[in-house]
């Protein structure tokens, strides 16, 4: 392959990587869930926080792509399982965001309001604001079948297609550092009213997104059953 063809190739895989990966990271949906979490900070600690998210985001993505594969396999599991357990744990966020209109999490909320606002925020980082609500089960399923699918015995195509995903994967965490940082001017814009309205709708939205990749990882382990008989 001559250089006008791997510019193509590459050019190509990066649009693909980008693409399939836009939907299951949702940046701009996922911002308006997370933006809770961010209401007591000021610009500067959102800042400090957004960076540490989008840091996270990329490295476990880059872990992914490199040595997810090796994981698995080493723990004998496979990408349905993952699906699976992922979508559940996505369920669990979306159901305890649509239930935070519960008297006592209201109350507890409001009593420990400077503790959250300086403490525990920093333990939600990765946990669960970086995975699984910014980059969970479905990255990695994308991840996993994005990078399987352009394995190469030539080095050269192996390296072109890894570094086509590493840009694909780079585009999504700069548009989650943007919209992350930036989504409580869009709040302030529509107004508090709405923004309780977009919260719930949005939540509503996230658990059934854990619904369908928990199906996904079903339906996948049915057909692997149903194959394998």
């Amino acid at each position: 392959m001559n250089l006008a063809a791997h510019l193509d190739t590459f050019i190509h895989l990066a649009l693909i990587g980008f693409v399939a990966l836009f939907p299951v990271v949702n940046p701009l949906g996922t911002a308006f869930i997370i933006s809770p979490y961010f209401s007591e900070l000021s610009r500067k600690e959102r800042l400090k926080a957004v960076k540490k998210i989008t840091f996270n985001a990329l490295a476990l993505c880059a872990f992914t792509l490199f040595l997810g594969h090796w994981i698995l396999q080493l723990f004998g599991l496979s990408i349905p399982i993952i699906q699976l357990a992922g979508g559940i744990m996505i369920c669990k966020i979306g159901w305890e965001s649509l239930a935070a209109d519960n008297p006592d999490t209201k109350k507890e909320a409001e009593t420990d309001e400077s503790e959250i606002a300086d403490h525990s925020i920093e333990n939600k980082l990765f946990y669960p604001i970086t995975f699984p609500m910014t980059t969970g089960a479905g990255t990695i399923a994308v991840l996993f079948t994005l990078s399987a699918h352009g394995a190469n015995k030539d080095m050269t195509l192996y390296l072109l297609n890894v570094a086509a995903l590493l840009v694909s994967i780079i585009g999504i965490c700069v548009l989650i550092f943007i919209f992350y940082l930036n989504t409580n001017r869009v709040i302030r814009y529509i107004g508090s009213h709405n923004e309780v309205i977009i919260n719930r709708i949005m939540a509503f939205l996230i658990f059934c997104v854990g619904l369908q990749i928990a199906y996904g990882g079903i339906t996948n382990l049915v057909h692997a059953m149903s194959a394998s008989t």
